[in-house]
């Protein structure tokens, strides 16, 4: 299954680390984040891969041409960002017709991308994509999601002052060829996923929980505690 990965991204929370290297490139635990998301989903028989670039996109460059994984990542440079959404849509012939994976990899993510896979192969047969999903200690800073009793995707709420629970969207999703087609048509002008794709799915996603550890790494608050973290 091939694999989108966002790694854009400036991480203006984390600066001044952020100030000489891009988000997608701070270590954890010694380890590149971008390598510890291509080790994981390679180990998981996923791949190959897309990866944008934007902010210090000649260290993403060197990282990948000196690393293993060189035959396997497609870079793709934006001078100006597209968007989450922007972005797919700019490169849906990366996954040839086929089912694929968006990934927000600015995430340190433990989950288990085999089972994750198996679910999406077990969805209901109206649902267009599979998000991954995770518990919160925060919730008014993410997007709590709401799930009928099937576990299917029922409401959103992003960055809510009090929203209903806990259980948030972890910006890991797979998604069927059929969507990857619409996305082609009916949306194709969208930017951002989250508020311009999400809303339209309402019904039609299904959702995998990881219980394994799950961190938003861009403050330096939740950095400290993902190389702590056992």
């Amino acid at each position: 299954m091939r694999a989108i990965l966002l790694a854009a991204g400036c991480g203006t929370r984390l600066r001044p680390l952020t100030n000489t290297i891009p988000k997608c490139l701070v270590p954890v635990k010694g380890k590149p984040l971008l390598e510890i998301w291509l080790d994981r989903l390679t180990h998981a028989g996923i791949g190959p891969f897309l990866v944008n670039t934007h902010y210090f996109a000649e260290q993403v460059g060197l990282f990948i041409e000196t690393s293993r994984y060189r035959d396997m990542v497609s870079l793709v440079y934006e001078a100006d960002l597209r968007g989450t959404a922007g972005t797919l849509i700019d490169n849906l012939d990366f996954y040839k017709g086929h089912d694929g994976m968006l990934i927000h990899a600015d995430n340190y993510c433990l989950a288990d991308f085999t089972a994750f896979v198996q679910a999406h192969k077990k969805r209901p047969p109206e649902c267009l994509m599979t998000m991954m999903t995770f518990r919160t200690a925060t919730p008014s800073t993410c997007g709590i999601i709401e799930l009928d009793d099937r576990g299917l995707v029922s409401g959103f709420h992003e960055k809510v002052p009090e929203p209903p629970g806990n259980l948030a969207n972890g910006a890991i999703y797979i998604l069927s060829s059929e969507l990857l087609d619409r996305l082609g048509m009916d949306l194709h002008m969208a930017k951002e996923f989250s508020t311009e794709v999400l809303p339209h799915l309402i019904g039609n996603i299904y959702t995998y929980e990881t219980s394994e550890i799950f961190l938003d790494i861009g403050t330096p608050e939740n950095y400290a505690k993902a190389n702590i973290v056992v």
